[in-house]
């Protein structure tokens, strides 16, 4: 699977297990998709950040029928949307009982030469 130019930092960093955001270096805001230019701003100056890698859910949803054959050893499987605590947006893989304000950890895993993302409910007290 061969990266756009514009995600080829986020791509390259599930190789090595990590996720990264991008951030303004002018306003600071976190951007929800990879960009070229700031949603808030219009700025230029986009920079890759570590992600700490907790968040809360903001939307859910259950495939029940896989898109591909790569994907249908995991169906029925959740996908989720989490606003990571640095206020990025991130899609990916979740338990099918996962609920909306749950709070997640995520962590990337491999399907074949894939890396994806998935997220796991941090234990609550």
């Amino acid at each position: 699977m061969s990266a756009s130019l514009l995600s080829a930092p986020f791509v390259d960093a599930l190789a090595r297990g990590e996720i990264v955001y991008q951030r303004c270096e002018d306003c600071g805001a976190a951007q929800r998709l990879a960009r070229y230019a700031c949603c808030a701003c219009a700025s230029r100056r986009l920079r890759w950040e570590p992600a700490e890698g907790t968040g809360t859910v903001f939307a859910v949803t259950v495939v029940s029928r896989a898109p591909g054959e790569e994907f249908r050893a995991l169906a029925p499987y959740g996908l989720a949307l989490v606003d990571l605590d640095e206020g990025a947006r991130l899609m990916g893989h979740a338990p099918v009982d996962l609920r909306i304000d749950e709070r997640v950890r995520v962590e990337v895993f491999a399907l074949g030469e894939r890396r994806l993302v998935r997220f796991r409910r941090v234990a609550t007290r």
